[in-house]
């Protein structure tokens, strides 16, 4: 279907229909995943112990693929980088290029969550830290431990989109769960998500990937335990948006995390420590000596029209 953005279908017409909520779910009623989870090993220090899990479960990426670059990706089934091949229109796949250039020039590229942004999703969903599960009759939450991701809530009430999502975007966007029982036994075993009303600048992950800045991206997952091994958690996203060829469709999976000791959900605040300093279109850098500093060969300095000329 032609639409304007290159050959991608039109979010509306792939999306699934409106979730509603499947009963009043309780912790009993679904798979245990109430606790923490971690993705990405590489991103977190903190490897446990093994051993009885008290106070809750943390996760972390099952596997991942050797990269000639530092990061987790968003398909983590590849090398994290351009080796991902995103199925990139034209137009977007020049985009990450040349984002790809300023990166090796030493610049950001289009991630902005280096100013703390949050990275919104689907991106939040490789966590660099921990996340915990919280269920309730009305909702999932997803609590994460950076201040910048902030957190999930999956309504599983019946409730519908909001008329006024446009208005109000969110970086998470709005998202609608229902919990199912795929194989009968009378309990839950999965939850299906379809998130909407999604704010921008985003990007897939740190590599500058972009999501189209029309910002009508429909992302759809699947949350569920491996039926053959409990200790690992897969979510299956589904990514329908303009800057795309297809759909993008890739599946995390988280590993379970157990410890002898109780397991504390940390809390990471994005603007300590954090001396990236952003001025116009340009990124400087504060130095350990309190001095505004290039980040790339040649960079420019900032203009100083507003100040006055001081002797020093």
């Amino acid at each position: 279907m032609a639409n304007g953005h290159g050959t991608c279908p039109n979010p509306a017409a792939v999306m699934l229909s409106t979730p509603t909520g499947g009963g009043a779910p309780t912790a009993r009623d679904t798979p245990a995943i109430k606790g923490d989870h971690h993705a990405c090993s590489e991103c977190d220090p903190r490897d446990g112990a093994h051993g009885s899990t008290v106070g809750g479960d943390q996760w972390r990426r099952a596997s991942r693929v050797p990269s000639n670059r530092v990061g987790a990706a968003f398909d983590p089934s590849k090398p994290f980088g351009p080796r991902e091949q995103p199925p990139l229109t034209p137009e977007y796949q020049a985009i990450y290029d040349a984002n790809l250039a300023d990166m090796e020039n030493g610049g950001q590229g289009i991630d902005p969550t280096y100013k703390c942004l949050s990275p919104g999703m689907p991106r939040v969903m490789i966590p660099c830290s921990g996340m915990e599960f919280v269920v309730t009759p009305s909702a999932t939450l997803i609590l994460f431990e950076r201040d910048w991701d902030f957190n999930r809530h999956i309504y599983t009430d019946g409730r519908g989109f909001p008329a006024d999502m446009d208005i109000e975007p969110r970086y998470l966007g709005y998202s609608i769960g229902k919990w199912l029982d795929t194989d009968g036994d009378g309990r839950y075993d999965t939850l299906t998500v379809e998130t909407r009303g999604l704010k921008g600048p985003r990007v897939y992950d740190a590599s500058g990937i972009p999501l189209h800045a029309d910002n009508e991206t429909v992302i759809q997952e699947r949350i569920y335990l491996d039926k053959s091994d409990p200790s690992l958690m897969h979510d299956d996203i589904t990514t329908i948006d303009h800057a795309l060829t297809k759909p993008w469709v890739v599946n995390q999976v988280y590993k379970r995390r157990v410890s002898d000791k109780p397991l504390w959900l940390n809390h990471e605040v994005c603007g300590e420590g954090n001396n990236h300093v952003g001025i116009g279109k340009e990124n400087y850098f504060v130095s350990g000596d309190g001095f505004l500093m290039p980040t790339k060969k040649g960079q420019v300095p900032p203009d100083l029209r507003y100040f006055k000329t001081y002797n020093r």
